[in-house]
């Protein structure tokens, strides 16, 4: 099945380890030698209301991505405070 990266963006991210919500598809990462796609990057989580900006982003390796569904990307990741 074909996507593109435009269909990726905004889609929810669960992790499969928890069950978690970690966010959604903000943008990705890609290889510019070969062209493969490296990563999915979710926004951090705001700080204090937004008004002291935000967390880091969360990056998701490509390895970690375990199914690309319609509406949901399930990852086999945990990341640090969620």
């Amino acid at each position: 099945m074909d996507q593109r990266i435009a269909d990726l963006r905004n889609k929810q991210v669960v992790s499969v380890k928890n069950g978690c919500v970690l966010g959604y598809v903000y943008d990705v990462e890609f290889n510019l030698s070969d062209g493969r796609l490296t990563a999915l990057v979710l926004p951090g989580k705001p700080r204090i209301f937004g008004i002291f900006g935000r967390e880091d982003d969360i990056v998701i390796p490509w390895r970690d991505i375990e199914v690309i569904g319609k509406e949901t990307v399930l990852v086999n990741t945990e990341p640090a405070g969620v």
